[in-house]
């Protein structure tokens, strides 16, 4: 994750008929994620708010 996605933990998904997730935003707070999400979908669509925690820089993974 770079620096200034760690900056903004909060992302807003929006899932496709196809079965893939896109990233439409990505906020600091979880409340304006929620807002947003509202206005999205209000035009139509499934959105989705997730926490994307940020990965400890330099943990072995496996």
């Amino acid at each position: 994750m770079t620096y200034s996605n760690g900056l903004r933990p909060w992302a807003i998904f929006r899932r496709l008929p196809s079965g893939e997730n896109v990233c439409v935003a990505r906020l600091r707070s979880r409340t304006d994620a929620d807002a947003y999400t509202s206005i999205l979908r209000q035009g139509g669509g499934i959105f989705e708010v997730v926490y994307d925690a940020p990965q400890p820089q330099g943990v072995n993974q496996g």
